[in-house]
């Protein structure tokens, strides 16, 4: 039996500092559940570190929505001088965008990237403002990136850049929002690939080295990186029954230390499937005040919830109290009068449900039943049911 005293300081305790995955090796890190984009922890999340090759999420899912892959993208010089590691290509060759998109992503080709950026932006500089912009629009405020390649860079604006918590969300973005999410997880899934180039006198083939795909039960893309400034990065998702996850590693290791980020991404990834599960946070049949009904045949009537309304929540400790663990919070906005009609199911306001002081989810909050008008209608058709009876 627990002393209802110890019990009381441990709640208090734990209330204050929840469940954590324990030290890890990476400078930044952050995870995040992918559904919601909600940050389920985080180390040094918001600061701006190099980030290599995990650039190179971006740069796909850019290509894949500007640009159709079966274009024809010519190699420049500039293209095929880049640095190691390089598919070699040469300058004047011609390739399907398709084939140096898998080129890009299974073995971190630089000079692929360079080609695609060119042919997709117009020029490194343009594929750099369509990376940027792409950033803005999915809420990445902290991130600046200069190659399309991630080597490492600096330009009039900074230095080539994202943080944990702003690489977490564009995957999160690449494997749940984007229009074109399928072909971004299918490039970055497939185990081989070999094609040509346009002529067929040379041909590749590419291996992926995301080892992790085969580590962990239900890992479903990531991409690894690794430069001087950087150290080895990562970021990855795993998918297990309905709870995906993101984690994004920035700094974790430096020669020798590659299997770092293999051991951080595990403890993030276990943590996160331990420790947190879809909980119901509304119920539909919750009664909510009397609205007044102006003219009503009813003067009133309730509103309810549309929905039951699951959220992914953090398993909390027997002893810990629900109120000192995670917050949640129900803000209703509806009319508490209105005119008649009202039909049945009319959607008259919302439920936002918070938790931990974060918006989760909206569902609307729609009318009990049906309230006509007393119009001369329903007093014609009130009477003479009277007089009938």
């Amino acid at each position: 039996m627990v002393c209802p005293a110890v019990c009381a300081a441990q709640s208090e305790e734990t209330g204050k500092n929840k469940n954590e995955p324990g030290s890890l090796y990476a400078l930044s890190a952050c995870l995040v559940d992918a559904d919601s984009g909600r940050i389920l922890f985080e180390k040094e999340g918001d600061v701006r570190r190099a980030n290599a090759s995990t650039t190179k999420i971006l740069t796909l899912i850019v290509t894949l929505e500007n640009a159709d892959l079966d274009e024809t993208v010519t190699v420049s010089e500039y293209a095929a001088r880049q640095p190691d590691v390089q598919l070699n290509i040469c300058t004047g060759e011609e390739y399907r965008l398709r084939d140096l998109c898998y080129s890009l992503m299974l073995e971190s080709h630089n000079d692929s990237a360079v080609a695609i950026a060119e042919h997709v932006g117009g020029s490194v500089e343009g594929f750099a403002k369509l990376m940027n912009e792409k950033a803005a629009q999915i809420g990445c405020t902290n991130s600046h990136f200069v190659t399309p390649n991630g080597l490492d860079a600096e330009d009039g604006e900074g230095f080539h850049g994202t943080t944990a918590e702003d690489l977490a969300h564009i995957l999160c973005y690449c494997i749940e929002k984007s229009e074109k999410k399928d072909a971004f997880l299918e490039i970055t899934g497939t185990p081989t690939y070999s094609f040509t180039d346009l002529s067929g006198k040379r041909s590749f083939t590419c291996n992926n080295h995301n080892v992790f795909l085969n580590m962990m039960e239900g890992a479903l893309t990531g991409k690894t990186g690794f430069t001087g400034d950087a150290g080895y990065c990562y970021v990855g998702a795993v998918k297990q029954d309905d709870r995906t996850f993101v984690a994004a590693l920035l700094g974790c290791g430096w020669p020798n230390n590659k299997t770092y980020k293999w051991s951080d991404m595990k403890k993030l990834m276990e943590f996160a499937f331990s420790n947190y599960h879809y909980m119901d946070i509304a119920e539909p049949d919750v009664r909510l005040e009397t609205v007044c009904v102006k003219n009503g045949a009813d003067p009133s009537f309730q509103l309810k919830p549309d929905m039951e309304l699951q959220a992914l929540m953090e398993s909390r400790p027997v002893c810990v109290l629900k109120a000192d663990w995670e917050k949640t919070e129900v803000i209703y906005d509806y009319p508490r009068s209105l005119n008649a009609p009202v039909q049945k199911g009319e959607i008259l306001g919302q439920a936002e449900y918070y938790l931990e002081g974060e918006c989760v989810d909206e569902i609307p909050v729609t009318a009990g039943k049906t309230v006509e008008s007393r119009d001369f209608l329903w007093f014609f058709t009130f009477v003479w049911k009277r007089y009938r009876l």
